[in-house]
This record gives structure tokens, sequence and C-alpha cells, in this order.
């Protein structure tokens, strides 16, 4: 008899979720913001990436024998200063974006134009790898970017679309605005 009930207990399905209630609309906003946010960190994890072969560069080229130390220096110190620079999820702004971009792409132009001038040294095979890796991610900026863009639009059309729901749950889900974009308004 026992089981019996054991099995009838175990073979009940569960109550379905009313999709217009508040705890519906919270489960799928934290899809939608896990969406964003993995977006987000493969993005960072990127440029992160692009940063840290740029400080690859800068070491190898301070092994040069004719290199200018103090140009290395500031731009070492250039690229130390592009994570503080950089956009924040929550509050950046098309200015911001053009700042960052136009800070990390003089960095990497002047260290282009180092390592391919013809009275220069021959750049080695570890520069001219890590070059190429930095081409590879500068050239994945802009689908990260609009991948980023689509979460990010799912994400404030849900909170705009679920606000009565959302602010019924209070705390958090009350205060939420749209999460900034990288393509500018039309």
């Amino acid at each position: 008899m026992l089981l019996l009930a054991a099995l009838a207990a175990c073979n009940r399905t569960p109550k379905a979720l009313d999709p217009a209630s508040a705890t519906a609309a919270k489960q799928q906003l934290e899809v939608l913001r896990d969406s964003v946010d993995t977006r987000w960190a493969q993005m960072m994890a990127s440029d992160d990436a692009k940063i840290t072969a740029t400080n690859q560069i800068l070491n190898e080229l301070e092994r040069w024998p004719a290199a200018d130390k103090q140009q290395l220096q500031q731009l070492t110190q250039a690229n130390n200063r592009l994570k503080k620079l950089r956009y924040q999820q929550l509050t950046m702004q098309s200015t911001q974006i053009d700042r960052y971009d136009t800070a990390q792409d003089s960095l990497l132009t002047i260290l282009r134009t180092m390592t391919s001038r013809p009275d220069g040294p021959a750049p080695s095979s570890t520069v001219l790898n890590t070059l190429d890796t930095i081409g590879q991610y500068d050239g994945q900026v802009v689908g990260y970017r609009v991948k980023y863009d689509q979460a990010a639009k799912k994400f404030n059309n849900y909170v705009q679309l679920h606000q009565a729901e959302l602010q019924s749950l209070g705390g958090r889900y009350k205060q939420l605005a749209p999460l900034p974009l990288f393509e500018l308004p039309e």
C-alpha cells in the first residue's frame, strides 16, 4: 500500500505556473538577464585578452636593443589605464565608448607602426603572431557588441512589457531601468 502511495506521489506533475504571474515574469527576466550577463562577460574577456596581448608585445619590444624605453614605458602605462577607461555596462554612453575605442586604437596604431618601420629591427615571430591575434580580437568587437545589444534589447523590451508584474515583486524589480546599448539611438 505504501509503495502504491509513493508511486502515485511521484507521478504527479507540478502545478503549471501562470505565465502572467509576477513569479513567471521574475523567472523569465532572470533568464534574459543571464543572457545579457553572459554576452557582456564574453565581450569583456575578449577585450581583456587584447589588453594582455598588447602588454606581451610591449614586453617583447623592451628586449629590442634600439628600443625607445621611455616611449615603451608611456605605451605600457596607456595600456594599463585602458581597463579603468573602459565603459561600464550600466552607465555606458557613446562618448565613453568612443573615447575608449580611440585610446585603444591609437595605442595599437603606434605599436603597428613601431614594428613595421623599415629602418627598425625586424619584429620577432612572437610580436607578429601577437599582432595577428590582436587583429582577430579587433575583428570580433562588432560581433560581440551586436550580440550584447540583441540580448539587452530583449531584456529591455521584457522589462517594459511586464513592468507592472515586476514592480509588484518590489525590491530591485521595482527600480529596473533599461540597459544602455552600443547602437546609437535613431
